[in-house]
């Protein structure tokens, strides 16, 4: 590992101890539960698709990652799979990333899924019996560990492997927002759910392959639920699942200021309070920052100018998908602060929401408009759920 890498480690794993609430963890995840799982690797070559989350709890309480703990109990893992952001967790937002060795052991691969490869390919494959998955998410649709989770799925299915999904809470645990339509996928929406899904992963996969998703070639799916955790739970997560999601507070937040990344204002990226804050030079507000480049924003939105606007860090914020922020910005500013329009709509999943602000449509109005899709898509989630 180079010098200058270990000291940017160091500072974000101290940060992240700092940030991350340790509290609610009477929940055992499914990499908790060693003893469910182990049975299913023994005498099999393994693929690992991890991160940074991928940690288990010592009998001491302590974190360790899963990747050594396997490796400690004689698993044979072949080579591990990383999604957006890297193995560490470390790469900012849209970068792409190539592969690397895992710095441990050397002789292990980290093949990249967010670089010129974002599905597992076929020659990976060949060299393994089974894939375990163990990835903390979000629990929206754009947040893009689902779009890898389905992509192992497809891969596996073609090439007829076995994949154990370790299942863990999410900490938005809701539906709401609008759903997707197929003319709007892409790697930041691949399936047709609402914005916030209302899912665990585990719960997910099931739903991907059982709708057919995935195609025809389904891979055998085994899911090891958490333990301690029922439907709807506040959830602390141990570990920040990406670099701008730091708090308990920002991933609340997440779901309603996601969509702000395709219009000229920031949401913190490049301050000590991504998804927390609120800013651009032209708007009202109190608040003011100034985006600078690091190493979890490289190149952040404003970066250099000074930026008004809100402080949500004390904000009350209701688990759910709110528009109240965002249309206040886009009337203050205009719909023209909508830089992107094409990604603004592939993150809202369709082009109704974007539509619907800028002819002025009222919040009630707009959220009115998703609940008959909304209500269908209860109803065959029902089937997947894994927990009540």
């Amino acid at each position: 590992m180079k010098p200058i890498f270990s000291f940017f480690l160091a500072i974000f794993v101290v940060f992240l101890s700092n940030a991350m609430p340790s509290g609610a963890q009477n929940v055992l995840t499914g990499a908790d539960q060693t003893e469910c799982y182990l049975p299913l690797l023994k005498d099999k070559k393994v693929a690992m698709l991890v991160n940074q989350t991928s940690v288990v709890r010592n009998r001491q309480g302590e974190l360790t990652s899963l990747v050594d703990s396997l490796i400690n109990l004689d698993i044979d893992v072949r080579f591990l799979m990383a999604p957006e952001h890297g193995l560490q967790g470390l790469v900012s937002a849209g970068d792409p990333i190539g592969d690397t060795h895992y710095e441990k052991k050397k002789n292990l691969i980290v093949y990249s899924l967010y670089g010129k490869n974002k599905k597992p390919q076929a020659e990976w494959l060949k060299e393994v019996d089974i894939v375990v998955f163990d990835i903390q998410d979000v629990g929206c649709r754009f947040y893009t560990y689902l779009s890898t989770l389905k992509y192992l799925l497809e891969a596996c299915g073609e090439q007829q492997k076995e994949v154990l999904l370790l299942d863990r809470p999410n900490p938005n645990d809701t539906i709401d927002g609008p759903m997707l339509k197929s003319a709007f996928q892409s790697f930041v929406g691949m399936i047709e759910v609402p914005l916030m899904h209302g899912c665990t992963l585990g719960e997910m996969a099931q739903m991907m392959i059982g709708e057919g998703w995935i195609g025809a070639q389904k891979p055998k799916l085994t899911v090891i639920p958490c333990s301690g955790w029922q439907r709807g739970q506040s959830y602390s997560l141990p570990v920040a699942p990406s670099p701008n999601l730091r708090t308990d507070h920002a991933i609340r937040l997440y779901a309603s200021l996601c969509l702000f990344e395709a219009t000229d204002i920031s949401v913190g990226r490049g301050t000590d309070w991504p998804f927390e804050v609120i800013g651009h030079p032209r708007l009202k507000g109190d608040f003011r920052f100034t985006p600078k480049s690091c190493a979890a924003a490289t190149n952040p939105l404003q970066m250099n100018t000074l930026c008004h606007g809100y402080d949500l860090r004390e904000a009350d914020v209701p688990k759910g998908f709110h528009l109240d922020w965002l249309m206040q910005c886009i009337s203050q500013l205009g719909p023209a602060c909508i830089k992107q329009k094409t990604f603004f709509d592939r993150l809202a999943g369709n082009d109704q929401l974007r539509l619907m602000i800028t002819d002025g449509k009222t919040a009630a109005a707009i959220r009115a408009s998703w609940q008959p899709e909304l209500e269908n898509y209860r109803k065959m989630r029902s089937k997947y759920l894994l927990y009540r």
